[in-house]
């Protein structure tokens, strides 16, 4: 279910940096998840600097590219691998694309594990095992 979505300006980042933001993101995914970094998915969604405006100025008329991320994790996640994702994420961008911190967005979308689907069955039928294993390990965490 990991899934991350960058809004990025066309041109604003070379093929190897990008490479290197979806890779180091995928890896940021699983390692703070903890899960099988096959389940995590990383894309880029690029906009032609004509459609994209950052504070009432066009980029194609000289704004600052201003890039915004989201992502989804399965209701139940806890709020500090949530946070994790939202810093995690916003430093690769600033490290990576050399982007001013205070320009990035981020937005982490909670999605209930039985309106999510793998290979069209429910994730909550699926990967009922790991939610019940994660549930207990958040209880153990908490007593």
């Amino acid at each position: 279910m990991p899934i991350v979505h960058f809004h990025l300006i066309e041109g604003g980042a070379t093929p190897e940096q990008e490479r290197r933001l979806l890779l180091d993101a995928s890896r940021l995914y699983a390692e703070v998840l903890e899960c099988p970094i096959d389940r995590v998915r990383a894309f880029i969604q690029p906009y032609a600097p004509g459609r994209a405006a950052v504070a009432g100025e066009m980029v194609s008329e000289g704004a600052a590219p201003a890039p915004y991320f989201e992502f989804l994790v399965l209701e139940g996640r806890p709020l500090e691998q949530r946070q994790r994702l939202l810093t995690g994420f916003t430093d690769l961008l600033v490290e990576i694309l050399d982007v001013e911190r205070s320009r990035i967005r981020g937005h982490c979308k909670r999605v209930q594990p039985e309106e999510w689907s793998i290979g069209g069955r429910p994730a909550a039928e699926l990967r009922r095992q790991d939610i019940a294993a994660f549930s207990r390990r958040m209880q153990l965490d908490e007593a």
